[in-house]
């Protein structure tokens, strides 16, 4: 028994986190777990119900009041451009953050400057989205601010991602 629980000590000291060189890896930052706990909460709701599209609605917008300034005005933009461009896509959150989604799988997503602490946020498209232009095409953009040329691309974008 002596010799199992020292192994099991031994297994444990080991499974810390080490790189090759021997030094410790700093791991996951504060908002990278936060964001994963998150998305841990997201998924026994998922699983829990079936959402519904309301339940959804009522996630992404209690996300988007929790922003501040600039970022809350533009989540609640691109929303709005977003719900009107692509009824089909069923609004949820999805590491914490807005997002879109058709048959479960999120098409594009909006991530706060906030979030983890970035100069900008971001728009962006998963795999799921449609938006493929040859061999190389651009998955997210860096806002600090929305004009009407932008929501107008912005909805483009999110009609083609669905099509």
């Amino acid at each position: 028994m002596a010799e199992r629980k020292h192994a099991k000590q031994v297994t444990q000291k080991s499974a810390k986190s080490t790189t090759v060189s021997g030094k410790t890896s700093k791991g996951f930052t504060d908002e990278e777990r936060a964001a994963m706990k998150e998305r841990a909460r997201e998924l026994k709701a998922e699983a829990r119900a079936d959402k519904n599209k309301a339940d959804g609605e009522r996630d992404v917008l209690a996300k988007i009041a929790e922003m501040k300034g600039p970022d809350r005005a533009m989540a609640k933009r691109l929303h709005a451009v977003i719900t009107a461009s692509a009824p089909a896509l069923s609004p949820k959150t999805w590491y914490g953050m807005p997002a879109y989604a058709r048959d479960g799988k999120v098409v594009c997503y909006f991530q706060s400057a906030q979030k983890f602490n970035t100069r900008y946020a971001t728009f962006g498209f998963s795999d799921a989205a449609n938006i493929d232009k040859g061999a190389m095409w651009p998955t997210s953009f860096a806002l600090k601010e929305l004009t009407a040329a932008d929501e107008a691309r912005i909805g483009a974008l999110v009609k083609k991602a669905v099509s």
